[in-house]
């Protein structure tokens, strides 16, 4: 039941998704539009700008908030998230590297570099995180991915600054945004977003018997370091493309997994499936009330996920619970 009223949620995000903008559109409007029907105008406004747009939107929410369940569940680290853990920080970096150096700036040429940064920042941020007695703790992966999120994103607009052509290119895609995506950006992301999604749920039953711990996941048969790279695969897929796409856009991978945890419970394939189906309503919903603050001008989506994202991170830091998954 939960699941029928998430979906039908989603509709209607996606309807008013394409019916607010600086032309505010009536819903039968949108509906005839997408039915093809209607004046010219309409047309056009619906099906070639706000509708791709739309679209951009559930693929880069589906991607971020599976990477955060999948981060979440692997390290058993209620505060994982790909931004919080540096991953976005590390693709966008890459992304500034090839535009600034390399003078790409096609996105079938710079999601290469997307993927890179994105799987050297999990990396280095798992390596620093384990040093010590007690090894990766939820607190030491998230201080970690904090301090390399801030030394990339710093190094990222160093290089933006040193040269105004590149500033001028990257100031909205590095604060997170939906406008102007069209299918030009996202059919060459799909497959790699239908991977991603691939492994994520090839890796949700798995993922279950590692809340288990290790150990008890292996006696059950769970091969663990097959299940790590799948998960570092599928993440790296994920928000390597969603960031290519849209810029870093942080929280959704946090909050989507623990409000799929509070309906579902702690099975991770009904985790994944809610996901799959929250995570567009948030992206969108920020999408939407970025363009009504502060009209005609629009607030970047990514902003508007922060503003909601910080208090949240807050409350699960204060939880005594969230220590561990």
């Amino acid at each position: 039941m939960c699941l029928l009223l998430a979906m039908a949620g989603l509709v209607l995000v996606v309807l008013l998704s394409i019916a607010v903008g600086s032309k505010q559109l009536a819903l039968p409007l949108v509906i005839d539009a997408l039915l093809g029907r209607g004046t010219a105008n309409d047309l056009m406004i619906v099906q070639s700008l706000r509708l791709p747009r739309t679209l951009s939107g559930i693929a880069i929410g589906m991607a971020l908030g599976i990477s955060g369940a999948l981060i979440q569940a692997l390290t058993r680290n209620p505060l994982a998230d790909p931004g919080i853990l540096g991953v976005n920080a590390g693709a966008a970096f890459a992304v500034v590297v090839a535009v600034s150096f390399f003078g790409i700036t096609a996105i079938s040429g710079y999601i290469w570099f997307a993927f890179l940064g994105a799987i050297v920042a999990t990396i280095i941020v798992y390596v620093i995180g384990s040093m010590g007695r007690t090894g990766a703790t939820p607190v030491h992966l998230t201080l970690a991915g904090i301090a390399l999120g801030a030394v990339l994103s710093g190094l990222a607009s160093g290089l933006t600054l040193l040269n105004p052509e590149v500033f001028d290119r990257m100031r909205g895609w590095n604060a997170g945004s939906l406008a102007g995506r069209g299918y030009d950006v996202l059919i060459p992301l799909l497959p790699f977003f239908a991977l991603g999604l691939a492994g994520a749920f090839i890796a949700a039953r798995p993922l279950n018997a590692v809340a288990l711990g290790e150990d008890m996941a292996t006696s059950l048969g769970a091969n663990i370091g097959r299940l790590r790279v799948l998960v570092v695969l599928s993440v790296t897929l994920l928000v390597g493309a969603a960031t290519a796409a849209a810029g870093p856009i942080g929280f959704v991978g946090l909050m989507i997994p623990h409000i799929a945890r509070w309906i579902v419970g702690p099975d991770q394939r009904w985790i994944m499936a809610y996901t799959v189906i929250l995570a567009p309503i948030l992206l969108l919903s920020a999408d939407i009330v970025g363009r009504v603050v502060l009209q005609p001008a629009e607030l970047p989506a990514g902003i508007v996920t922060a503003f909601v994202g910080a208090p949240v991170l807050i409350m699960l830091v204060r939880r005594k619970k969230a220590s561990g998954l």
